[in-house]
């Protein structure tokens, strides 16, 4: 099956503490909240497709809790700055591509990759 079939439009994490999970993606990363069920989830957009956080347990078919996201920034040093650069666990560069990790509140990967010349 070639890969084209298939587009991304989303991704779902499961979270213990879903304010703290809210609070992180809204107000650290800067996501915009384009939905929002009490207790339940929140759903952020991004250009690439949306960012669901979910409270863990309330979903009948469970996923595992192996998670990464893959977040493309158009400068890492400035995003780094906005987030706080104590926030970030790792930073190297793979080629010409800068990238970044830090955790969200449960603890999932969040790699920042930077936008590169050939990718704008």
């Amino acid at each position: 099956m070639a890969s084209s079939n298939f587009h991304l439009v989303g991704v779902e994490l499961y979270f213990t503490d879903l304010p703290r999970a809210q609070a992180f993606y809204q107000e650290v990363l800067g996501l915009e909240l384009a939905e929002m069920q009490n207790g339940h989830h929140a759903k952020f957009t991004t250009p690439a497709g949306f960012i669901c956080v979910e409270r863990r347990g309330v979903e009948d078919y469970p996923s595992a809790d192996k998670a990464v996201l893959f977040l493309e920034v158009t400068n890492l040093s400035h995003a780094i700055d906005r987030i706080g650069a104590d926030r970030v666990i790792k930073r190297g560069r793979r080629g010409s591509r800068a990238w970044a990790v830090l955790h969200d509140p449960e603890g999932h990967n969040i790699l920042l990759l930077e936008r590169t010349a050939e990718q704008a």
